[in-house]
C-alpha cells in the first residue's frame, strides 16, 4: 500500500506580513500532481492544517478545493487536526465527509476508531490522534496517572485497543524527544510538551507532524514530513519535500522523498549594497524570492529597505552584519532570548534578581504553575 505523508500546511500563514496564500496554491497543485502520478491509496495530513484556529474565508477555500481535488483523484484521505487547527471546527461534517473516503479526527474524547483500508496482504488499520495536552487526555481517563506529554500519548494509545500483530499505521502531531525544530514552531515551557519516541514503538509506521524540518528519530518510520513551503528564515536551506510511503507485509515499509519546487524561494543572501544590487548579482527569476538581506556596509544606507525593494520587490526582513553590531552585545541578548524558551527566561530573570538559580523545589514548582497555564487547567 502506497501512502503519501504531508503535515504543516499552515494555510492562510502570513511571514512577516507577506500572505503566502498564492504561494501555497502552487505548492499544493504541484502536490496534486505528484498524487496524480504516484497514485498512492491514501493522503495523510498530519495536523496544522490551517495557522490559525479561526482561518480566513480563503484558506478554508483552499483546502476543500485541494481535499476535492484528492478525491477527485480517488484517493482516501485521513487528516488530523494540530495545535493551530480548531479540533472543533475542522471536525465539522466529518461523519457525512466519511462517505466520500475524508476521514478527519474527531474532538478527542477518549475513544478512537481505526480507519481499515485494504491491499494484497490484507487490512491496514490508520489511528487518527490529534494533537493532544494531558489535561485533555486526563479529563476522559482521570483514573490514570497522567503528568507529562508522553503520560498523555502513552494513554492515549493503550486505550485504542491497538492489535500490535496487525500493520497499524499512526497520525500524530506532537513534539517527538530528539527532534529538531525551528524558531517558525511554536516553544513549549522547559520542553514539558516532549513525548518519549518509545510510546510510538508498536506502530509499523508514525505519520508525525508539528516540525516543520523533515527528519526521522530514532528510526526511519517514526518520521515528520516538514512543511510543503519554508515558513521562516531558520528554515533557509531545508530541502522541502513531500514522504512516500510504501507498506508491504508485516514489518516491511519503504521510505522516499519527492522533491517540492516552491513558486518562490525563501533565502538569505549578505553583501554590502552596491554588491546586492549590481545586475550581476541576481537574476530576473531569483530577484522575486522571499528574502532577509544582510548588509555589511559599516555605516547605515539611507532607507535601505525601500531602494532595495526597488531590485527584490519580496524583501521581507533586513538586517546588518558590521562592527557596530558584531559589538553591540544587547542585540545579540535580544536575538539569543528570542530563542529562549519561557522557563529559560524566567531562569535568567531569577538568576539577574537573586544571583543564584532556582532550587530544584522551585523549579519543579514553577514549572507546574506554568504548566497548568500553558494547558489551560482542567477545562482547556
Amino acid at each position: 500500500m502506497k501512502l503519501m505523508h504531508l503535515s504543516d500546511l499552515h494555510l492562510g500563514k502570513r511571514v512577516n506580513g507577506f500572505s503566502m496564500l498564492p504561494d501555497q496554491r502552487y505548492i499544493l497543485e504541484q502536490i496534486l500532481k505528484i498524487a496524480q502520478q504516484e497514485r498512492p491509496e491514501a493522503v495523510l495530513i498530519c495536523g496544522d492544517v490551517y495557522d490559525k484556529s479561526v482561518p480566513s474565508a480563503e484558506a478554508v477555500e483552499l483546502l476543500d478545493a485541494f481535499l476535492c481535488s484528492l478525491k477527485a483523484l480517488g484517493l482516501a484521505v485521513l487528516l488530523i487536526s494540530g495545535n493551530h487547527d480548531s479540533p472543533e471546527r475542522l471536525a465539522f461534517g466529518a461523519r457525512l465527509l466519511e462517505a466520500e473516503g475524508v476521514h478527519i479526527s474527531r474532538v478527542y474524547n477518549g475513544d478512537v476508531e481505526p480507519v481499515t483500508l485494504t491491499d494484497a496482504f490484507g487490512p491496514v488499520r490508520f489511528w487518527l490522534l490529534p494533537f493532544l495536552k494531558p489535561a485533555m487526555v486526563r479529563r476522559c481517563f482521570p483514573e490514570s496517572e497522567i503528568e507529562s506529554y508522553t503520560d498523555a500519548i502513552r494513554t492515549a494509545i493503550e486505550q485504542m485497543g491497538m492489535d500490535p500483530s496487525e500493520r497499524n499505521v499512526l497520525l500524530s502531531h506532537q513534539f517527538v524527544t530528539g527532534a529538531e525544530r525551528t524558531e517558525s514552531e511554536e516553544l513549549f515551557v522547559g520542553g514539558t510538551e516532549n513525548v518519549d519516541a518509545a510510546v510510538y514503538d508498536a506502530f509499523d509506521y508514525v505519520a508525525l507532524g508539528h516540525l516543520h524540518g523533515p527528519q526521522s528519530i530514532g528510526r526511519e518510520t517514526l518520521r515528520y514530513c516538514g512543511t510543503p513551503l519554508k515558513y521562516s528564515f531558520s528554515e533557509a536551506k531545508q530541502e522541502k519535500s513531500v514522504t512516500m510511503v510504501e507498506l508491504g507485509e508485516k514489518g516491511s515499509v519503504r521510505l522516499r522523498t519527492i522533491p517540492l519546487k516552491p513558486l518562490r524561494d525563501l533565502r538569505e543572501i549578505k553583501g554590502t549594497y552596491d554588491e546586492l544590487t549590481a545586475r550581476s548579482f541576481y537574476t530576473d527569476a531569483n530577484r522575486e524570492d522571499y528574502l532577509h538581506v544582510i548588509l555589511t556596509d559599516e555605516e547605515d544606507v539611507p532607507n535601505a529597505l525601500g531602494r532595495l525593494r526597488t531590485v527584490y520587490p519580496n524583501l521581507m526582513k533586513l538586517s546588518y552584519d558590521n562592527r557596530r553590531t558584531r559589538t553591540d552585545a544587547s542585540l545579540w541578548e535580544l536575538e539569543a532570548a528570542e530563542r529562549k524558551d519561557p522557563m529559560e527566561l524566567l531562569s535568567d530573570f531569577y538568576r539577574q534578581q537573586n544571583g543564584s538559580d532556582f532550587s530544584e523545589a522551585q523549579r519543579e514548582y514553577v514549572l507546574g504553575c506554568i504548566r497548568e497555564i500553558w494547558e489551560g487547567g482542567e477545562d482547556a
